[in-house]
C-alpha cells in the first residue's frame, strides 16, 4: 500500500469524473484491448486503475495499479501476467470510500469465488444505500475487504440463491438503489448491466469477432471496435463468443441520464444517446449567445472543457473566437509534491494567458461550470493582468445548487459557490464585469430537446441544478441532508 500523489493544487473547482469501465470477449490478449480502452478513459479517473482477465490455463489474473494507465498498465512485465480471451477493467476516481490516502483494497475491478465459479466485477456509479446494504450485509457474516459501495454488490451475489453468476447478478442489483453502470465478467462471459433510470452510460461494440462494453465510444474508437448501440436503461446484457444476450431484470422506469455527462464528463469525441457531444457542447454555446449576448472584442474558451461551446458562442454571436488562454499540454492532473511557493503561483502552472491577444480587448471567457469559484477568480484575475479592458463569463451549464450522489464528486452544498449567492452575488463575487449561466431550458434544448426542460417529467438527471433527485440519497438523509423544498 502506499498514497497517492497529491492531486492537483489547480483542479479542485471542477466537479470530478466518476469511473470508467471497460471490457471484452472473444479477443487474443483481452488485457492489452482492455488497457487501451482505460486509456481512452484516463479522464473518467486518474487515481487508479486494474484489470481482471481468464484465461482455461491459468484462471483469473488481476493487476491494481496507482496512477495513470500508460505508467501501470503498458509493460511487457506486467502484460505478460494478464493472460486470456476475456477481461474486464476500471479506472477510479473516489467517490466512495475513502478519501486522501486510497487503499489498494479500493482499487477495482473486485473479484468473488463462488460455488458456480469466479466472477469479477467493476461498477460506475454510486449506491445511494450502501451504508444500509453494508450493515446488514455485516449483521449476516459478510466480511468486507474494501471501503468502497461497490463491493456490496460482490456480497449480495454471495447471499443469493441463484444457480449462475448472470441470475445472481440480477437478485443483488434488485437491491441496490443509485446509479450503476456494471461491467462483469465470469470465466466464459462478459456481462454489461445498468441501472433502471440509466443515469450513467454504457455501451456495446462488436471488436473483430469478440465484443465489448464501454462507459463511452471513444474507447470503442481506441480499440478499433464499431459502436453497436448503448446498452438500455435497466438492461442487462450477457455476452460469450457466441453472440449478446438481452435481458430486462428491472421495472421499467422513464430514462433519466445524468445531463452533465454532455457537459463535462465524457470527452467531445463520444456518443451519447445518438447525439455527438462535441455537437451538443457547440450548441450550449449557440443557446448561451442567444440567452446572455454581451458586447465584447473576443471569445475565449477556458481550456480545455470550454472550447466547443465558446465556438458555439463565437459561431453564434458574431464575435471573434480565439486562444486568449494556453494550457500546458504536460502538467496531467497531478503534480510532484508542489512547494507552498508553486502552489502560490496559482493556475499559472496550468494555464497562461496570451497577452499579446489579450491586451485591449473586451474578452468573453466561456467555461464549463462554475463550482467554488476559486480557480474562476484566479483565471479572472489573469485576464486583468495581462491587460483586458473587461472581463465576461459565460458558464455553459446552469449555476450548480446542488451536490450529486450518483457517482460525481460534488462538495458538500454549502461549499457551492451558487448555493450561496445569486448571480449578481457571484458576479460581484468573481470580480466580473458580468456573468451568465445558460438556462437549463437552454441547456435542455441544446442537448436534443426543442421544448426545453419538462419540470413534470424531465428527460435528464438534472439533480445538481434542480435539486431534484430521482432516486432518494438514503444515506445521506441518514446523515442529515435535507432534500428541496417547495420555497426552494
Amino acid at each position: 500500500m502506499r498514497d497517492m500523489p497529491p492531486s492537483h493544487p489547480f483542479d479542485d473547482d471542477k466537479l470530478k469524473e466518476e469511473c470508467g469501465i471497460f471490457g471484452v470477449v472473444g479477443v487474443a490478449d483481452a488485457a492489452n484491448f482492455v488497457a487501451l480502452g482505460l486509456h481512452a478513459l484516463q479522464h473518467r479517473g486518474q487515481e487508479a486503475g486494474g484489470i481482471v482477465v481468464h484465461d482455461h490455463e491459468h484462471g483469473f489474473n488481476s493487476a491494481r495499479r496507482f496512477g495513470y494507465v500508460r505508467d501501470n498498465f503498458t509493460s511487457h512485465s506486467v502484460m505478460q501476467t494478464l493472460p486470456g480471451p476475456i477481461g474486464i477493467g476500471h479506472v477510479r476516481y473516489s467517490t466512495s470510500g475513502s478519501k486522501g490516502a486510497t487503499a489498494i483494497r479500493d482499487v477495482q475491478p473486485f473479484f468473488g469465488e463462488f460455488s458456480m465459479g469466479g466472477a469479477a466485477i467493476a461498477h460506475n456509479g454510486n449506491i445511494t444505500n450502501a451504508d444500509a446494504l453494508r450493515r446488514d450485509l455485516i449483521e449476516r457474516g459478510s466480511i468486507f475487504q474494501s471501503s468502497s459501495d461497490s463491493e456490496c454488490i460482490i456480497h449480495l451475489m454471495a447471499r443469493s440463491m441463484q444457480r449462475n453468476i448472470p441470475e445472481r447478478m440480477k437478485d443483488a442489483l434488485r437491491s441496490v438503489e443509485g446509479a450503476f453502470s456494471v461491467v462483469a465478467m465470469t470465466r466464459t462471459k462478459l456481462i454489461g448491466v445498468r441501472d433502471p433510470l440509466g443515469v450513467r452510460p454504457l455501451v456495446l461494440g462488436k471488436l473483430g469477432d469478440g465484443w465489448a462494453l464501454s462507459s463511452e465510444t471513444c474507447a470503442l474508437d481506441i480499440v478499433g471496435a464499431d459502436f453497436i448501440r448503448e446498452i438500455e436503461p435497466g438492461e442487462m446484457v450477457v455476452i460469450t463468443e457466441d453472440g449478446v444476450e438481452s435481458y430486462h431484470p428491472f421495472e421499467k422506469k422513464p430514462s433519466r441520464f445524468c445531463i452533465f455527462e454532455h457537459v463535462y464528463f465524457s470527452r467531445p469525441d463520444s456518443i451519447l444517446g445518438g447525439r455527438s457531444v462535441y455537437e451538443t457542447r457547440h450548441q450550449i454555446g449557440v443557446e448561451l449567445a442567444r440567452e446572455a449576448p454581451v458586447d465584447a472584442d473576443l471569445v475565449c474558451p477556458v481550456p480545455d472543457s470550454g472550447t466547443p461551446a465558446a465556438i458555439g458562442y463565437s459561431k453564434e454571436s458574431g464575435i471573434p473566437y480565439a486562444m486568449g488562454i494556453i494550457r500546458n499540454q504536460y502538467m496531467g492532473r497531478t503534480f510532484i509534491e508542489p512547494s507552498e511557493q508553486i502552489r502560490n503561483m496559482g493556475v499559472r502552472l496550468k494555464l497562461n494567458v496570451n497577452r499579446a491577444l489579450i491586451k485591449g480587448k473586451r474578452v468573453i471567457l466561456v467555461d464549463d461550470s462554475v463550482v467554488r469559484g476559486t480557480t474562476s477568480r484566479k483565471i479572472k484575475q489573469m485576464i486583468l493582468d495581462a491587460g483586458a479592458a473587461e472581463v465576461h463569463f459565460r458558464i455553459a451549464s446552469p449555476p450548480t445548487m446542488w451536490p450529486c450522489f450518483y457517482g460525481v464528486d460534488t462538495p458538500e452544498r454549502d461549499k457551492l459557490l451558487a448555493a450561496n449567492m445569486n448571480e449578481e452575488e457571484m458576479r460581484v463575487h468573481l470580480g466580473v464585469d458580468s456573468l451568465k449561466f445558460v438556462t437549463l431550458d437552454g441547456l435542455y434544448r441544446a442537448a436534443g430537446v426543442p421544448e426545453g426542460r419538462d419540470a413534470k417529467a424531465p428527460k435528464y438527471c438534472d439533480a445538481c441544478f434542480s435539486g431534484e433527485y430521482p432516486v432518494r440519497p438514503t444515506d445521506m438523509m441518514a446523515k442529515g441532508f435535507t432534500l428541496k423544498t417547495a420555497a426552494e
